[in-house]
């Protein structure tokens, strides 16, 4: 059994997580007055470094046979289905080249519009 198969991650590193997506989502709509991107990015870097990582699936095509979200399909359609909306983001925990999802991110999808 590998050593990343033991480790669980808090619930509080979630939470911080997940209030950290928010705010870069918010800073992205409404600008950065405050320059606080900076400070979010050293977070996320210390998170990082203990191999946590945020993972915006936003505009990512979605399948049925994915394992990393759960999602709510809206519209009459499933075919060519992408994320256009996030609730919550996907969190890995990260050992080199494998990670493990450690929360499911829960998205909103549609039928992509053909141009």
């Amino acid at each position: 059994m590998s050593m990343q198969s033991l480790v669980e991650v808090p619930r509080w590193a979630l939470v911080v997580l997940n209030n950290i997506y928010d705010i870069e989502r918010k800073l992205a709509l409404h600008g950065d007055a405050g320059h606080a991107a900076r400070n979010i990015e050293r977070i996320k870097e210390e998170f990082l470094q203990q191999g946590l990582i945020i993972e915006d699936p936003l505009g990512v095509s979605f399948k049925e046979t994915r394992t990393d979200m759960e999602a709510s399909i809206v519209g009459e359609s499933t075919e060519n289905l992408v994320v256009t909306e996030v609730i919550k983001p996907i969190i890995r925990l990260t050992n080199g080249p494998v990670s493990r999802v450690m929360q499911k991110g829960i998205v909103i999808v549609q039928s992509r519009e053909e141009a």
